[in-house]
């Protein structure tokens, strides 16, 4: 494939991957569980997020192969371990895909009620398919411009945000000071389980940074790209999740954000911006785009990558005239587009569905660790197969490997209170019910085969 993603691009391709609906729309959610302190489980998160980008980043350096998380699983752990983490890179964006489709047919209601909520996600994902057909720059492009307006908006809101804090706009002139963090039953609300509850959500609205790894096979001059792009991506996510949420949990008592709406509507409409809900309602479709956008990019190189290996035909490893694998794309944009058939089908077979469609979403939670289980473990046995290259090694992973066994447990810490949380439970063991067909289908279908 080509190699067109600068390092702007793959900047924007992680960012746009991870802040999406889960920060303007979830928010409220993490913070009920916890209240003030679901800015210390974002700071921690950021951390541990943080490391695992530096495990992939120290082999994309030595090896900036598409699709490499499930390549370096294969390598380095076992050919059962690649088709695991490929396929639930692909679950997981399968999945949010059909929802963000699902989820622009409800924005452009807001403009126009009367409007078939099916309609603005068929053109959308029609429109995302092509886009990605004609070229990795097309795509690249789309991404950076969709991120682009992503950041700018949490920038002006932190900026709004902290003039309402530290001078009063907005607020007659009286700075509103940071007292909410603590006055309204104090900065752990939610006390010690309240506050693993919210982690679990944290991490997931953080899934899709490991986007980096996949553009590394179409990145130009992929090792001081690779470096600069995961140096920056980590430091700016956190910036924009712990600053945003600082200023809705600073600005606002943190018991009475689900009536006020969108906290981020709120924050705009109190300095005198009038027009803030048609402002941050075109944001969020901007985000549902770019959530679409990342999943083909992501899911298709991943079935890409699954042809690579002799598990799926060799049709999907065709590349278009642009140097673009043609069949995966349309294969994951068919898959996406269910969700449109969900949006038109839905409320008239099964009227009260929605929360089961809510449900299905959050099952990719799992699934979408396992690229993280997978570069943290694989890491470990690269730097012994690799010894000979370590010593001179520009950009190793700090504090290997104690560092990676830590985050392997704060992971599985996350997953035990996903199991003690009623509201989580379900949707974990979606996850762990499709993990284990997928393992079964390879071991029945493609490990006889190796073995021969």
């Amino acid at each position: 494939m080509e190699r067109k993603l600068s390092a702007r691009h793959m900047q924007m391709i992680a960012l746009g991957g991870t802040i999406g609906v889960g920060l303007f729309m979830g928010a409220t959610s993490t913070i009920k569980w916890t209240g003030p302190s679901v800015l210390l489980a974002y700071t921690i998160a950021g951390v541990f997020l943080y490391l695992i980008m530096r495990a992939l980043g120290e082999m994309l350096y030595v090896d900036p192969a598409t699709g490499s998380f499930a390549k370096f699983a294969t390598e380095y752990l076992h050919p059962v371990f690649g088709y695991l983490t490929a396929w639930s890179n692909v679950f997981q964006f399968v999945v949010v895909g059909m929802s963000e489709m699902i989820a622009i047919g409800e924005y452009f209601q807001f403009w126009w009620p009367h409007l078939p909520g099916w309609l603005p996600g068929l053109v959308a994902i029609t429109c995302l398919v092509i886009a990605n057909l004609i070229s990795v720059r097309m795509f690249g492009e789309l991404e950076f411009w969709f991120a682009l307006i992503k950041v700018v908006t949490i920038v002006l809101m932190i900026i709004a945000g902290l003039g309402v804090i530290l001078f009063g706009f907005g607020n007659g002139g009286q700075p509103m000071g940071i007292a909410n963090l603590w006055t309204h039953g104090g900065f752990f609300t939610g006390g010690f389980k309240g506050f693993f509850f919210a982690l679990a959500i944290v991490l997931g609205s953080y899934q899709g940074v490991e986007l980096l790894g996949i553009t590394a096979g179409e990145a130009e001059n992929p090792q001081p790209t690779i470096v600069k792009a995961v140096k920056e991506t980590v430091g700016r996510i956190l910036i924009f999740y712990v600053g945003a949420i600082f200023v809705i949990v600073a600005i606002y008592p943190w018991n009475q954000l689900s009536a006020i709406g969108s906290p981020f509507v709120q924050t705009f409409a109190k300095i005198g911006i009038t027009f803030a809900a048609a402002l941050v309602n075109f944001v969020v479709i901007t985000a549902a785009l770019s959530g679409a956008n990342s999943g083909i990019y992501s899911a298709s190189r991943m079935l890409y990558t699954l042809a690579d290996e002799g598990q799926l035909p060799k049709k999907f490893k065709l590349l278009n005239r642009h140097g673009v694998p043609l069949y995966p794309v349309l294969l994951i944009g068919l898959g996406i587009g269910l969700g449109v058939l969900l949006n038109a089908l839905l409320p008239i077979i099964a009227p009260a569905a929605g929360n089961v469609f809510v449900l299905v979403y959050s099952s990719s939670v799992l699934p979408g660790m396992v690229p993280w289980v997978v570069i943290l473990i694989s890491e470990t046995r690269f730097r012994k197969l690799h010894a000979d290259q370590m010593a001179a090694h520009p950009f190793k992973m700090p504090g290997a490997p104690y560092t990676n066994y830590l985050t392997l447990a704060f992971l599985a810490v996350t997953l035990l209170f996903m199991i003690l949380n009623p509201e989580t439970r379900i949707s974990l063991l979606i996850g762990v019910i499709y993990l284990g067909i997928m393992t079964a289908i390879y071991f029945v279908k493609h490990h006889p085969k190796k073995a021969r």
